[in-house]
């Protein structure tokens, strides 16, 4: 029972019992209330029904502390001008231009029109620039790139259709008795999900470039689909001179951007991470139990049926695959690949910062 309904029982039981005594003053005397205090309850029903038995509510709008409409309206303005500004920046900064609010009354401007979080601010930005059509400023300008590097630092990643963007990474497999050391060269379509995984003894520029040439581009190729960037961390087996270094010199061969990692932020490549752990957790974890490997080739087979399985039958939780497998997604999203790449489709402002 709510306190309102509690409310209108206790009210209307004053009334029931009188009626059923025929008695006010002796219903009024039994439940310890005044006769005054049933007539109002009696005039309420007359005037109102059971609402007028409702507790109302005394609290009036302060409405004279509220800003004018012309100051709330700057403020609104300013923050469109340099949504990463805080309040207190926000008040100090209008206080110059001569409109003198405290930071307090900011963030009162702020709350009324859900601007409370610098996300929502800028969210406000890129959608004014996306509707508007209007050349942004260059402090709006610089707090778009800020927020999409600040995403992209926490490992979001904005990829628009198959072959956009490539994650590559160095994982260590571990050592093996008669093998030795085992790195893996892990690589995954940052849209479908398609992963791709091949195993060396080294880690170096020369086996990266490797892994690209014998897993990644015959699969590209075989599917029309041309690989534009690939995103890797700093590792020197990824970064150097395009002249003197085999990978750089490999991605400049089949011109394919190349990209790295946030200094101190791996997560920023968090696909390739989480597909490094699926394959620990789930090939890894199991074969280096169920079988007693001998050779690195021995282990790259086993390696390609789980990859096989891993694309076109397991179904990944992703959130553009939803349920669906990698390869599936990857089909799904060839129409996107047609549109931005081969129709040459503008991708609009708002996609590029969402």
């Amino acid at each position: 029972m709510t306190q309102q309904q509690y409310i209108l029982k206790r009210k209307m039981s004053i009334v029931e019992l009188a009626a059923k005594l025929g008695n006010i003053s002796e219903a009024c005397r039994n439940l310890g209330v005044s006769r005054q205090h049933f007539y109002d309850i009696k005039t309420a029903i007359q005037e109102d029904g059971l609402d007028g038995l409702l507790e109302k509510s005394r609290r009036a709008p302060r409405t004279a502390n509220r800003l004018s409409p012309e100051i709330e309206q700057k403020i609104l303005d300013y923050s469109l001008e340099f949504p990463t500004h805080g309040q207190r920046r926000a008040s100090n900064e209008l206080k110059i231009l001569g409109i003198n609010v405290s930071d307090g009354g900011v963030r009162g401007v702020w709350a009324r029109h859900d601007l409370l979080r610098k996300s929502k601010r800028l969210q406000r930005l890129e959608k004014f620039a996306a509707e508007s059509g209007r050349i942004l400023t260059e402090s709006q300008v610089t707090a778009l790139e800020t927020a999409k590097e600040e995403k992209q630092a926490h490992g979001e990643i904005k990829t628009f259709h198959p072959g956009f963007l490539f994650g590559q990474d160095t994982y260590y497999v571990g050592y093996i008795k008669g093998v030795g050391k085992i790195y893996q060269q892990t690589g995954i379509d940052t849209y479908s999900n398609v992963g791709f995984a091949k195993l060396y003894t080294d880690k170096t520029a020369i086996t990266a470039a490797d892994f690209l040439n014998d897993k990644v581009l015959p699969f590209f190729d075989a599917e029309q689909v041309r690989l534009l960037r690939v995103l890797t961390d700093r590792g020197t087996e990824y970064s150097g001179k395009v002249e003197q270094h085999p990978y750089q010199l490999f991605l400049h061969l089949n011109d394919i951007e190349h990209s790295r990692t946030k200094a101190y932020h791996p997560q920023t490549n968090g696909s390739t991470e989480r597909l490094n752990q699926t394959i620990q957790d789930e090939f890894y974890a199991v074969a280096f139990r169920k079988t007693l490997y001998t050779s690195l080739e021995q282990i790259q087979a086993d390696l390609d049926v789980f990859m096989r399985r891993y694309n076109e039958e397991r179904t990944n939780q992703g959130k553009r695959c939803l349920g669906r497998t990698p390869k599936q997604t990857w089909d799904a999203g060839y129409e996107l690949y047609k549109k931005y790449v081969i129709d040459k489709t503008e991708v609009t402002p708002t996609e590029l910062v969402h």
